[in-house]
């Protein structure tokens, strides 16, 4: 069948294919893509800075609309509540995420047995490679502006060990902590101390900046669009099954005219020899010959 699939036309065939079926790859492509479009556009207000106390209650649920927010508040670290959060990557790099409480100013007071005098919350104040070259938080009263994020789920079954936490989770840091806190955490992008900012950003540390920007939107999927790319990849492998089709076809084409030219051979071979022997003398049959004689 190769012999077949090697004829001028059939070459020629196969490259007509395998275009057709390109542009039907192409097309499968175009059509995956505009399956999976965002559901929202990502949102600027996001970006402008709103005072956290006035975007986020204390003691409530974390609404989705209020996520990678940028806020500012005022108030100060307490050293003695900083904890790292294993396994954060930057860069490529495996390192630990710097994590510290954040006292803050003018927000609710919460009521109840285990509430604190203030209301805190956990900032992520960078990265480093190094646990033991964490530095501490800067001291004094702080304005603090970074994007809101909600609180990470706690890791099950392990345990973090002292000065560790699993997660950036609030339900696991007010545990260790003993405090009040607002149920999020914020990246912190800058931390201004007189008037400087010390943050990891602006000063020369083995802390480095987190850097978070707004998270994707959430995405749907166009199950039209989407049935469509998969029926082009299945035209695009038709027009293969075409052309090998064809060739299949004349190369039995061959196979059956072999055959015919054999037995047409074959016949007349046959027939040569049939009337061969027609042509030669017949003898007489000795017992006939016999009662002749007598």
């Amino acid at each position: 069948m190769w012999k077949t699939a090697l004829k001028p036309q059939w070459i020629a065939g196969f490259v007509f294919a395998i275009v057709v079926s390109g542009v039907f790859v192409l097309l499968s492509q175009w059509q995956f893509g505009r399956s999976t479009t965002p559901e929202i556009p990502v949102n600027p207000a996001t970006e402008d800075v709103r005072p956290l106390t006035g975007t986020l209650e204390p003691g409530s649920f974390f609404p989705s609309s209020v996520a990678d927010q940028m806020v500012s508040a005022t108030g100060s670290y307490d050293p003695g509540h900083q904890v790292l959060v294993a396994d954060r990557f930057k860069d490529g790099a495996k390192g630990y995420w710097v994590i510290d409480a954040f006292k803050v100013d003018g927000a609710p007071v919460l009521q109840g047995v285990a509430a604190s005098p203030e209301t805190w919350i956990p900032v992520a104040r960078g990265w480093v490679a190094d646990p033991e070259s964490a530095p501490g938080p800067p001291s004094g009263s702080i304005t603090l502006t970074g994007r809101l994020l909600p609180s990470e789920a706690p890791l099950a079954d392990t345990a973090a060990g002292p000065g560790r936490a699993t997660a950036v989770s609030t339900a696991e840091l007010i545990n260790q902590w003993e405090v009040s806190s607002y149920p999020a955490f914020i990246a912190a992008a800058s931390e201004l101390a007189g008037g400087a900012d010390v943050s990891a950003s602006a000063v020369e540390s083995p802390l480095k900046p987190l850097e978070i920007g707004p998270q994707p939107p959430a995405q749907t999927v166009n199950w039209l669009n989407l049935f469509y790319s998969i029926e082009w990849v299945v035209f695009a492998g038709f027009a293969l099954f075409i052309w090998w089709r064809l060739v299949k076809d004349d190369y039995n084409r061959d196979r059956e005219e072999e055959l015919d030219d054999d037995e047409l051979h074959e016949d007349h071979a046959g027939h040569h020899s049939n009337s061969d022997d027609s042509n030669q003398p017949r003898t007489a049959s000795p017992t006939h010959n016999s009662e002749v004689t007598q």
